[in-house]
Order: structure tokens, then sequence, then C-alpha cells
């Protein structure tokens, strides 16, 4: 490695390999410093690793340079961390999503920040930065190219301090850094609170109507899919259960029992979704979808009709759900969209989509409405009675005691008091008496 040195041995100018830059380096206060200088020509590169050296020295004397770690040093430390101990408890796109966010937009930020510089202050710069240097469009408008720019959802603000905060807490496990800045927002803490998409029950008997018809309409080798739709809706329609734990759901979890007082059939549903492992007791209207998906035979494909015409197959023996089977098998979501769109249900009216987890939403609703025990519907579907009365009990007029609301004080009647006279009463002493009738008579 070609090395040369300047300034009586106090910058060093090299080249590493085969590389074509020259690069420099120094010692100062006790720490080595290293930088390229971007020339191929070694005079130009003794030049600008003169220039580059006494930059850095007026840095050290006015207290400009650094002397600890840098937020990029930390980042680099946090996603090393983060994707081996969070191994199969976060999918590869959740990390993915903190390096995404590092990448584009808090590293250019932050990058070259020493730790201790970090305030609540400059996390309040870079949401104002973040706003006003945003170059998305709004594309409902006439013409994209000329809308004006989009700001950042709350949502997306949110995951980048996160992503901030999720960093520094890295460099204190370290000892790079003393203690965590406050990064709370100093204004519009509190965000608007929206109910979530839901079907009321004019809608949901619209839907499931759309879907059953549906089934009727649909050829023979289209049938199977739409008639597991429909028992789909109504399944998570009256169980409560989210997408993804239906997804997981084995027919060995279910089991059809008879519960309460009037001995009516229900199912009693062993949950594995992302709250772990849970219980779910269903109203009685899903247990006939349920037995039609459990006598329904497995689907088999049947080819195209050429060549079901071509080269025709003796029949196959239908074969039944085993209890290791899922409840689910395949997707609907392209169906199921099809058919809101057809219903016209796929937005609510106030214009957000709905989607397979309404039907949780409409569960959870309906339930309310009907007058059920807020506290039992939340450990019926593994969520807080918080995060129901802030989602889904807001919006619901049942939930409203008018008899508690409408109290009315009743009027009392007024009582006339005797008015007292002004003058003293006069006490008579019957033993004052009895000695005067006494002196009268001796005399």
């Amino acid at each position: 490695m070609a090395r040369h040195e300047l300034l009586g041995g106090l910058v060093q100018v090299y080249r590493r390999g085969e590389g074509r830059h020259w690069h420099c380096s120094a010692s100062i206060n006790g720490r080595q410093h290293r930088a390229t200088t971007g020339e191929d020509d070694l005079v130009l590169a003794k030049q600008a690793a003169e220039d580059w050296f006494l930059a850095l020295r007026g840095k050290s004397k006015a207290g400009l340079l650094l002397k600890e770690k840098t937020f990029r040093k930390a980042a680099e430390q946090f996603l090393k961390e983060y994707e081996v101990i969070t191994e199969g408890h976060r999918s590869p796109r959740w990390v993915k999503g903190y390096e995404d966010r590092l990448r584009l937009h808090v590293l250019p930020f932050f990058g070259d920040m020493g730790l201790s510089t970090i305030t609540p202050g400059k996390v309040q710069e870079y949401r104002v930065h973040r706003i006003s240097t945003s170059k998305a469009r709004k594309t409902d408008a006439e013409d994209p190219d000329k809308a004006p720019p989009k700001p950042p959802a709350r949502s997306t603000i949110h995951n980048e301090i996160v992503t901030i905060r999720q960093v520094l807490k890295t460099a204190i496990r370290h000892e790079w850094l003393a203690h965590l800045p406050d990064f709370s927002p100093p204004y519009k803490s509190q965000g608007k609170v929206v109910h979530r998409p839901w079907f009321s029950p004019e809608e949901y008997k619209q839907l499931y109507t759309t879907t059953r018809e549906h089934t009727k309409a649909s050829p023979p080798h289209y049938r199977w899919n739409a008639e597991q739709l429909h028992d789909y809706v109504l399944f998570l329609g009256n169980t409560g259960l989210r997408p993804d734990e239906a997804k997981n759901l084995q027919h060995r979890d279910v089991t059809i029992v008879e519960e309460g007082r009037r001995g009516e059939k229900i199912l009693e549903i062993e949950v594995r979704g992302k709250r772990g492992v849970g219980y779910c007791k269903s109203t009685p209207s899903a247990v006939l979808p349920y037995e039609r998906l459990l006598s329904r035979p497995k689907y088999v494909p049947q080819g195209k009709a050429r060549e079901r015409k071509r080269n025709p197959r003796p029949p196959v023996p239908p074969t039944y759900p085993q209890p290791t089977d899922p409840v689910f098998p395949g997707n609907h979501l392209k169906l199921f969209n099809r058919l809101l769109e057809k219903s016209t249900l796929k937005l609510d009216r106030d214009g957000k989509p709905r989607t397979a987890y309404s039907l949780r939403h409409t569960y959870i609703c309906m339930r309310l409405m009907e007058g059920a025990d807020i506290y039992q519907i939340a450990k019926n579907c593994r969520t807080s009675v918080e995060m129901i009365e802030k989602f889904y009990a807001a919006h619901i007029k049942n939930t409203l005691d008018a008899s508690a609301i409408n109290v009315r004080r009743s009027k009392s009647v007024r009582q006339v008091k005797p008015v007292m006279s002004s003058e003293p009463a006069i006490r008579i002493n019957p033993a004052a008496i009895e000695a005067t009738e006494s002196r009268d008579t001796e005399v």
C-alpha cells in the first residue's frame, strides 16, 4: 500500500490496494480520523489532505468536533441486533420497514449528528421537515401533477419517531447515551378517534343475501368457492374471529356443544392468532354454516372444459374434511371484494373501505346492540374493554340508556311555615299562681 506523510507526519496519504482514489488520515486529541480525498492524482490528493486536516483542527479548537458515537452508528447496531433477536417473532416485512424508514428519511436528517445532540427540539424540527418537504401528490385530484403536496399521514410520522426511539434505546443499552429524550408531540397529541368500518344489520343482511344469490347463480366448477365464501361471511359474522385466526383454524379446534338455558347449539372454538391461544363461543347462528363446511366434500380441480371433453376422467369419490384440515382452505379475497363492489357495500358512509376484518367489527357492534356485557365480549373476542369502548361502542346508540339520561327531578311541595310574633312570649309559672291563691285565702 502506497503511503506518504505530510506536515511533519501529522497527515498520512495512502491508497488502498488497487483503489483509484487517495485517502487521508490524521490523529486529533487521541482519536483517529479518516476521509477520502476524491482525487486520483497524488499532488491534488496532498493538497486536499492538507485542507481537510486544517479544517478538522479548526473544528476541534472551536469545540465542533464530535467525540461521541453518531446516530448512524447506533442505527447500524440496532438493525444488526433487531433482525437477529426478533427472528421468528417479527416478519421480514416488518424488519424491512425499519430499514426503509431509516434509509429514506431518518438517516439523511440525523445520520451525522452525535447522539447527545438529538433533543426534543431536533425531533420537532424533523417533523416540520418531513411535512414541509413531502413530494407526494393527491392521487384523487383532477390533475395529480398540479395538486398540492400531500403531507405524510399521522401514523407515518409516528412510525418514524418510534424508529428513532428504538435506535436511541440501543445506544442507551451500549452506554453511548445517558438518557432517552422526550419525543412526545407538543401539539395535537390527541388524534381523531374514528370508528372502524362495519356492516349495519341491514347491510349485513344485504351482504349475505348477495353471497347466497351468487352461490345459486355460479356454474358448477365455481360453486364450491362461492359456497365457501357464503359460509365464511356467516361464520365470521357470528364468531368475531379475525381473518388470520380464521385462516389458522382447523376442524379439530371447533366443537359443537349445547349450552344455555334453552339448550341451543353453539360452537366452542380454540383460537390461535396474534394473541396466542384463546377461546371463543359463537352465537347459535354459526352452527349451520359450520355444519355445511364440515359436510362439504373437498374441492377437486376439474380442469378445462375442452380437456374434459377430450379426455373424460372417471368420477373421483368425494373426500370430506379431516380434523387436521383447515376450515377455510384457499383465499376468497378477490371474490369477496368483487361481491362488495357488486352490492355497493365496499365503502361505508365515511368513505372507508370494508374488508373481511369488518365482519369482526360487525359481530362486536351487533352484540353491543343486543345488550351483551362489554366485558364478556372483550374476553370472547380476545381484546380489551378499552379498545371496544374506543373504536366500537362510541357510535352505537343502543349503548346509551335513555332512562338514565332523561332523569327529571320531582317538584317538591312548598310548606308554609307559621309566622312567629316579634313580641316575647309570656310564660306562666303554675307554682306562682298557687302561691298567690294561698295568700288571698289567708287574708
